[in-house]
Order: structure tokens, then C-alpha cells, then sequence
């Protein structure tokens, strides 16, 4: 996807290389809806049990590759110019974010809703703390925290992405990003706040309330991608569709040897996934993602 150059005045970009990150490992209240997309592929990368590794994330966030792909630093003295400079999937991950802020600011904008930006935390292989999320380690892939309003990226995991896709092709790391803004927007909007709420009501809809705000999120980072149409490359859409279909709970499941419990399911089938990014794509009216509530 040829994303235009980062533009620092615009963004709100912080690093923790250092292992940092701002506040305490203490739990947060408040049920966050930031699971990972791309990062559940990190149960078959490092062979972890994939409920685990679910598990472990939803825990944190309940509680509130190119070449010189390395980062270098701590990120308590960087600035934003020499974070988004310090490693390729840095500049790429800034790049993503302007792109992101702008395509949904204007969208905000359109529809007479307030806007506000969240941050991203690039760290590279560690831990990270979150101000109000508590600890996570770089096992826990990318993430968002609702408390804080931030997305943490491990630029770490990209290198076990590429190695396992084999082509180190950019738009599955793209709907990293993409799919984790998407749960800012369900978090400034008041979605995650009321179904977090719907949740504790009724805790027998809990898992299916989960997978809504999932492929929602997938669909949101794929009406981003749509809405710059005009920047996607050939073979964007099949990277993303196939990263997608990887990342499925049936999938993960499956490939993990354990018997497919949609029970259990915490974002969705492969197929269920690859529509929802396709409805994001393909959608011309910003309420298209509303469909996975419909009826809720």
C-alpha cells in the first residue's frame, strides 16, 4: 500500500524500547474489547496454545520485514522524528497512523461526531507497561488499551509474521494497525463501553458480543484501506484476505490439534473474517460495520 510520509505535527507516536511505557502494572477497571488480528498468528508461529495466548491478551486488555527492521534507543528520550525513523516498521507503523487519523477524522468530521486520536506505543521486543491496562510482554503481539487510548505495536512480532508468510509483504502488518484502531473507534464512540455493560448483564451473549466487536474491527480496517483505494497495490487485498483466513478460530484451532469449539470462539471463523474485512472494503457508507449488531 503506498501510504504518503509520517507526519510528526499530526500524530501522537511514543516509544518504549526501554521496556517503559507509563504507569503501573496494577489492574484497570472496565472491560476492554482490544484482542489481537494479526498476533493470534503468534500461537503457531511460537507454537503456543492459541486459548492461551487469547487468554493472556484479553486479560491485559480487559483490565482497562523490511530491511533494519531493529529498533534502537530508549524511548524515553527519543523524539517522535527519531521514533518514526528508528527502524523500517517504525516508519511504516507512522506512516499507517497518519493515514488512519486523517481518514477517520474526516469521517468523524462528515458525521458531526468529536474525533480524538489515540497514541501509538512502538516497542520492540520486552515488555510494555500501559496507563491503565497493566503489563503485557511481547508474547502478547499488538494490542489496544481503551483505558489509555493507545495502540501498542511489538515491531518484534513483524519478523515472525514475515517468516511465516514468506513474503514480507506489508498489508497483513497494515491491518495489524488498521484492526487496532478499529477498537479506538468502538472505543470513543461508546460501542465498547456498552457492550462491555451488555457483557456483564448477560454473560451467555459474552463470547458473541466479543466476536461482533472483532469483525468489526476487521471491517473497519478494511473500509480504511477502501477509503484509500487509490493506494492499494496489486496483491494488497490477497495478503490481507489471507492473513485473515490464517487468523481464524476454526484455523488456530485446528492447527493447534484441539477440536473447534465455537464456544470458544473469541473473533471469529476464517471465512467470517475474510467477510468482514471484504464488507470494509467494498463499503461505500460508513455505517456498513454497524451490521455485526444489528439485532443485539
Amino acid at each position: 500500500m503506498r501510504l504518503g510520509p509520517f507526519d510528526t505535527s499530526k500524530i501522537n507516536v511514543r516509544s518504549s524500547n526501554d521496556g517503559g511505557g507509563g504507569g503501573g502494572m496494577g489492574r484497570a477497571g472496565g472491560v476492554g474489547c482490544g484482542t489481537l488480528v494479526i498476533a493470534l498468528i503468534g500461537a503457531v508461529v511460537f507454537g503456543l496454545d492459541p486459548m492461551q495466548t487469547i487468554g493472556m491478551v484479553e486479560s491485559v486488555q480487559q483490565q482497562g520485514a523490511p530491511a533494519g527492521s531493529g529498533g534502537s534507543g530508549s524511548g524515553a528520550d527519543m523524539t517522535a522524528d527519531e521514533i518514526c525513523t528508528s527502524s523500517a516498521y517504525a516508519t511504516e507503523a507512522c506512516n499507517a497512523l497518519t493515514s488512519l487519523d486523517a481518514t477517520w477524522q474526516a469521517s468523524f468530521q462528515r458525521a458531526g461526531m468529536p474525533f480524538e486520536q489515540p497514541f501509538l506505543n512502538l516497542y520492540r521486543s520486552g515488555a510494555v507497561r500501559t496507563e491503565g491496562c497493566g503489563g503485557a510482554t511481547s508474547a502478547a503481539g499488538p494490542f489496544y488499551c481503551p483505558a489509555d487510548k493507545g495502540i501498542y505495536i511489538d515491531t518484534g512480532f513483524y519478523d515472525q509474521l514475515a517468516q511465516m508468510s514468506g513474503t514480507g509483504g506489508d498489508f497483513a502488518r497494515l491491518y495489524v494497525i488498521a484492526h487496532e484502531y478499529g477498537h479506538h473507534l468502538q472505543n470513543i464512540t461508546g460501542l465498547a463501553n456498552q457492550v462491555r455493560r451488555e457483557q456483564q448483564r448477560n454473560p451467555s451473549a459474552a463470547n458473541r458480543l466479543q466476536v461482533a466487536m472483532e469483525l468489526q474491527a476487521d471491517c473497519y480496517a478494511g473500509m480504511w484501506a477502501g477509503k484509500n483505494r487509490d493506494l492499494i497495490e496489486p496483491g494488497d487485498l490477497e495478503e490481507g484476505l489471507k492473513a485473515a483466513s490464517a487468523i481464524g478460530d476454526d484455523t488456530l484451532m485446528r492447527n493447534a490439534g484441539q477440536s473447534i469449539n465455537p464456544e470458544n470462539f473469541t473473533h471469529g471463523t476464517s471465512r467470517q473474517r475474510m467477510t468482514a474485512l471484504r464488507l470494509g472494503l467494498d463499503s461505500t457508507n460508513d455505517s456498513a460495520c454497524n451490521v455485526f449488531f444489528e439485532g443485539t
